[in-house]
């Protein structure tokens, strides 16, 4: 079965959205072994949007469209459908009841375009839109089945997964047989992960391996499929972690904050930072996570040597003889953020952001510093390139890593 998604919409053309749709339906076809053979996207012109319809109808079993069934008009997919698949629109009643509910209920006119949004075409398979108005179609043609769908995305996923999945395994005896495991590494670089997999993945057979790199860690895409892919995939998965395991926090869409979360609850410790060049975005991380209140007692941030005194306490001194861009400085400030916010890790960041030098030091230059719990404060540094931004993201992606693998010993 050859299937292909179209995008109906001006906005995706011109980059004011993602076309995300297509690669949610995409992905979670992909665990039935689906073939998807083609994206496109197509503006709101009702003959290039035909034109589309018509070439999707020659080359595929099943288009899936999203976008174009508004109220408005541009949207123009139900009548671009009734041209190639020659049909014809009617109300479909329950869908303008529905709308015109809605209307009442909030004590709102209803304008006479939104009438629009209960047209289907005649021969459709209507599909009731429990998250909006438009609903979902399904016309069965001579050549292709067309299924159209909202795309507002919550519209679109909650009738994929209602009724298109549904519909799809029934007709064409669909079942679950490709399954991915992403696995995730921190601290390693993607070359040095290959070169230690590189038999494996020359010897790829079923599972696939396949390394993918990513901003701050490396990825390895693992994708079985038959019968037991699951099996198949721990099988892999086994023998990867078994040369570079150290490196490994956890699979899909796990965060390396998020390991680190994990790490520090199962330890029944908290973490607290003192923030120079990444202002903040290191405890802002942290704070975003769900639960932070148990593991997180708060940052400090001081950005001038005189508010790393007053704020975060570092000596005068200190900062005199070895400046605020140094080892001892990043030491100094560890300790200090342990003490005044009572945690039993601390972790520190300074250094030069850019884009000029400060200190007589280059931008990239960054210093970071981890105190836990009596041990003595350790300091590394590091070198980043690129942009401010991306040298402040690296710093702060960096600094996970390093209380990763502290907590992982």
């Amino acid at each position: 079965m050859r299937m292909e998604v179209i995008a109906v919409g001006t906005e995706l053309l011109l980059g004011q959205i993602a076309n995300t749709n297509a690669q949610w339906i995409s992905r979670e076809l992909a665990h039935y072994g689906a073939n998807i053979y083609h994206h496109s996207v197509v503006g709101d012109n009702l003959t290039r949007v035909v034109e589309s319809f018509e070439q999707a109808k020659q080359r595929s079993d099943v288009v899936i469209v999203t976008g174009g069934l508004g109220p408005t008009e541009d949207d123009l997919t139900r009548e671009a459908a009734c041209e190639v698949l020659q049909d014809e629109l009617i109300e479909h009643e329950p869908t303008m009841n529905k709308i015109a509910h809605f209307y009442k209920k909030n004590d709102h006119q209803m304008t006479e375009n939104n009438r629009k949004q209960s047209h289907v075409l005649k021969k459709a398979k209507v599909l009731e839109n429990s998250e909006g108005m438009a609903p979902g179609q399904i016309v069965e043609a001579n050549d292709a089945t067309f299924i159209f769908l909202p795309g507002v995305p919550a519209e679109m996923k909650s009738l994929m997964n209602d009724f298109v999945f549904t519909y799809l395994t029934e007709k064409y005896q669909l079942e679950t047989k490709i399954k991915s495991e992403m696995l995730r590494f921190i601290g390693i670089g993607e070359s040095t992960l290959e070169e230690k997999l590189k038999d494996l993945i020359a010897q790829q057979t079923n599972p696939t391996i396949a390394p993918l790199a990513g901003e701050g860690d490396v990825a390895i895409r693992l994708t079985a499929s038959g019968k037991h892919p699951e099996r198949k995939i721990a099988n892999m998965k086994t023998s990867i972690l078994e040369r570079v395991g150290h490196y490994y926090f956890g699979s899909d869409s796990i965060t390396i904050e998020e390991a680190v979360q994990d790490l520090l609850v199962q330890k029944s410790l908290t973490i607290g930072s003192a923030e120079s060049l990444t202002g903040g975005k290191f405890i802002e991380r942290v704070i975003r996570l769900t639960g932070a209140s148990s593991i997180c007692q708060g940052g400090l941030v001081a950005y001038t040597p005189d508010a790393k005194q007053r704020v975060i306490q570092v000596p005068e001194e200190i900062i005199t003889r070895h400046g605020t861009i140094s080892s001892e400085c990043a030491e100094e400030m560890a300790i200090q953020a342990q003490k005044l916010l009572h945690v039993d890790i601390s972790i520190s960041f300074t250094g030069v952001a850019g884009p000029s030098s400060s200190e007589g030091h280059e931008p990239g230059l960054v210093y970071i510093g981890i105190k836990a719990n009596d041990a003595p404060a350790e300091v590394i540094q590091c070198y980043f390139d690129g942009s401010r931004d991306k040298i402040r993201q690296r710093t702060v992606t960096k600094g996970f890593e390093l209380l990763f693998h502290k907590l992982n010993l």
